[in-house]
């Protein structure tokens, strides 16, 4: 059997969502776990107490009585690429870039009130070790601190930027194909829809010098790979790649739990998606269980509410099973002269279509009948913003790993109107929910943690039991890799999926 260098460690996953390596735009899955191993930032996630971000480039910080202002000490020792030692400067940069040139992720700096016309009087230099950040209101802590642990905020060199940056354009076209950070890693060589390579900066801190993960996109193709010894990692299997990697090969295989949740999405504008008797017996005509032993074994557990598991505040409890009876009786109390018909828009992927396919087999079985109209991703995703849809089956992730990124998505809604600037999945679905709004706003505010957490599951279970979203599942990745690969931990959001501690 071949194997791969020593030194080396090579890693099968497609990476047909990298897009740009430049954290100011970056909003994909793969870009978001490749920055996170180049690029330090102030915070790091903390999954073992999400409410408390582990420190990362800063080493002590101070908030205002008011909660309006905060300021940050910034760790020595931090250097780029270049050799050129981080400062206070580039941090300030960093963040003032991302919310001056406004890509997708700048929505989660915005969330604290910055924008285009006040950014540089509220992120300030104090001097070349601090930084003043104002905010808007007074935040619950670790929402602030949650934020500043996005992909968004890495500190990226003001310097190297600066030096390639062309019509005033924050160096941002060269940053799309190259790195300027301060992370274990820099982006040597990137093959688009081929591989990307990740050298170690320091090679004296780890026998393992150079990541390569090749752009494989079929499981099949991957597992023959690690038979192989082709690549050491694995990243996109399916239970029956598992199974005959476990009983024919070396190979170490399981599975973990990821933030992502799979949903279907109700399109208010449907006066019938609208009648919460419909809404409740589509809750309870979904065999749930049996679609995820039997379609999604070891890819998803049954999940029903917006908060995956880890984080502060998700729920625990599944009150949704396969009750037919039950949907039917609330079926008959719903006048209505058209037959129950509804379309549900869904990725064409066999397991995406094979879910789909169950629901419209126990719907029928209540009367309501399910067209399937599968598309490309992109297609699908356009006509769900665009409020055209009448079912939309999907996923979601967190954006950080404080409870309001998602709370913020299903709960809240302050403009329902179609040209509304923030467009959150319950706009989408054409949901006015003024007091689910003011709730979910006011636990941005609300410091006693516990008060806090019990606020968003108060919010939870109200989405849960009544709301046009129906929680499915939570993802489980399935992994495996050679025998003697060691250190590898996928995190339960691709930000803290690391790669240093990987050795063989």
């Amino acid at each position: 059997m071949a194997s791969t260098p020593k030194n080396v460690i090579v890693m099968a996953k497609a990476l047909d969502d990298l897009i740009t390596l430049d954290p100011a735009e970056a909003f994909e899955f793969s870009s978001t776990e490749i920055l996170a191993n180049v690029y330090d930032r102030l915070f790091i996630a903390n999954p073992e107490n999400p409410s408390a971000p582990k420190k990362g480039l800063v080493e002590d910080w101070w908030r205002s009585d008011d909660g309006l202002e905060y300021n940050f000490s910034i760790r020595e020792g931090a250097v780029f690429d270049g050799g050129r030692a981080l400062t206070s400067r580039d941090v300030v940069f960093s963040l003032q870039r991302a919310v001056v040139l406004n890509k997708t992720p700048a929505f989660i700096l915005n969330q604290l009130g910055l924008h285009r016309g006040n950014v540089e009087e509220k992120i300030r230099v104090l001097d070349e070790r601090s930084l003043f950040l104002g905010v808007d209101r007074p935040y619950s802590s670790s929402v602030v601190l949650n934020i500043l642990s996005a992909i968004v905020t890495s500190v990226v060199d003001e310097s190297s930027l600066s030096e390639h940056a062309t019509d005033g354009d924050w160096g941002a076209n060269w940053l799309r194909s190259n790195t300027a950070g301060s992370g274990e890693f820099r982006v040597s060589r990137w093959g688009v829809g081929e591989y990307l390579v990740l050298d170690r900066k320091d090679a004296s801190r780890s026998d393992i010098t150079r990541i390569i993960i090749r752009d494989v996109r079929e499981p099949a193709t991957q597992r023959l790979m690690l038979g192989r010894g082709d690549i050491d990692i694995a990243r996109n299997l399916t239970p029956d790649h598992i199974v005959a990697l476990a009983t024919k090969t070396d190979a170490v295989t399981w599975s973990t739990d990821q933030a992502r949740i799979f949903y279907l999405a109700l399109n208010q504008r449907n006066p019938l998606l609208a009648d919460p008797s419909i809404r409740r017996a589509l809750r309870m005509a979904i065999d749930y269980q049996g679609i995820a032993s039997h379609l999604l074994p070891g890819r998803a557990r049954v999940h029903q509410a917006f908060l995956p598991l880890g984080f502060m505040g998700s729920l625990t409890e599944t009150p949704f099973s396969l009750d037919l009876e039950g949907a039917r009786g609330l079926i008959d109390r719903v006048d209505f002269s058209e037959d129950l018909t509804f379309t549900v828009d869904v990725r064409s992927d066999p397991i995406a279509l094979q879910i789909a396919q169950a629901l419209q087999m126990t719907l029928g079985q209540i009367g309501i009948k399910l067209d399937i109209h599968p598309s490309d991703g992109k297609q699908v995703l356009t006509k769900y913003r665009a409020r055209r849809h009448d079912i939309y089956m999907g996923y979601w992730g967190p954006d950080y790993l404080d409870p309001h990124s998602n709370a913020a998505a299903f709960a809240s809604n302050p403009d329902n109107t179609d040209n509304a600037e923030q467009k959150t999945l319950a706009w989408r679905n054409h949901w006015e929910i003024p007091g689910l709004t003011q709730a979910t706003d006011h636990a941005l505010l609300i410091r006693d943690q516990r008060m806090r957490e019990e606020a968003y599951r108060s919010i939870q279970r109200e989405v849960q039991t009544d709301s046009p979203f129906i929680i499915l599942f939570q993802e489980k990745a399935l992994i495996a890799t050679t025998g003697e690969v060691k250190g590898f931990k996928l995190g339960l959001t691709s930000d803290q999926t690391l790669y240093t501690n990987i050795v063989k």
